[in-house]
């Protein structure tokens, strides 16, 4: 990212937290060659990773009112839900008080009655119990050295569906590695009932998983994913063709 003008340079007891802008797209990092979020400027809300694209799936198989977003990072996630989705709750639990402010100073996020930023270790926050349970919850919990362990934990993946309402949604992103990883695969289907995966082809494996068998056909999934792609303007049918049941 040396070809980008470096507009912030701070750190915690984390880590750096540095923000990168060339004119077109803004990035947030948390170390060298690492991009945590990325926002296209004249278009902040239509996500520019490819997992942050195939973590919004479960918009096909609910429509929430209520979700809540573990690890903020820019708020691309955030950004993107709000824009598409009308009069949705927001709630995003972020570990570290820089990076939120990070990502209010630099990352165009939506503010008003509709969102709620919290600093608050996601786990801990799982535990105690959200306010209010939620139709969506999605992790994306990142640190300096990748994926936080933490959502490895039967604990962890307890309390997320401990969290969601009955007929919600998990989405949950992690490393590649973690594709064939039979105990996280089985961790999960303990505790839901419908659980899909995806390799995006970019190191990163996306897990979602409803609390109730969804029965849509191929092509009511199709039909959802052309309409809800378009609202959010990415390729949601081409992640769709990439989930499979696990």
């Amino acid at each position: 990212m040396s070809h980008h003008n470096l507009l912030h340079d701070s750190a915690d007891e984390l880590g750096s937290i540095r923000v990168f802008d060339d004119g077109q797209y803004r990035v947030l990092s948390f170390a060298e060659g690492d991009e945590q979020s990325r926002i296209r400027l004249s278009t902040p809300h239509v996500l520019q990773h490819e997992y942050t694209q195939a973590m919004t799936l479960p918009l096909l198989f609910c429509q929430p009112k209520r979700i809540c977003i573990l690890g903020l990072g820019g708020g691309a996630l955030l950004n993107a839900l709000y824009y598409a989705i009308p009069n949705v709750q927001i709630t995003a639990v972020e570990l570290r008080q820089e990076v939120l402010d990070a990502a209010q100073m630099y990352f165009k996020l939506p503010q008003g009655k509709r969102v709620t930023l919290e600093v608050a270790n996601a786990t801990d926050r799982l535990e105690e119990g959200l306010t209010k349970k939620v139709d969506l919850l999605m992790t994306d919990i990142y640190n300096t050295e990748g994926m936080d362990r933490a959502v490895l934990q039967e604990s962890f993946i307890s309390n997320c569906a401990k969290n969601i309402k009955e007929d919600g949604w998990l989405a949950l992103n992690c490393w590649n590695d973690y594709k064939n990883h039979d105990e996280l695969n089985e961790l999960i289907k303990r505790h839901f009932v419908d659980v899909r995966a995806l390799d995006t082809g970019t190191g990163n494996w996306v897990i979602i998983a409803g609390k109730k068998k969804n029965h849509s056909t191929g092509k009511e999934l199709k039909n959802s994913a052309q309409k809800i792609g378009t609202q959010l303007g990415i390729p949601l049918t081409k992640w769709l063709s990439r989930l499979a049941s696990l």
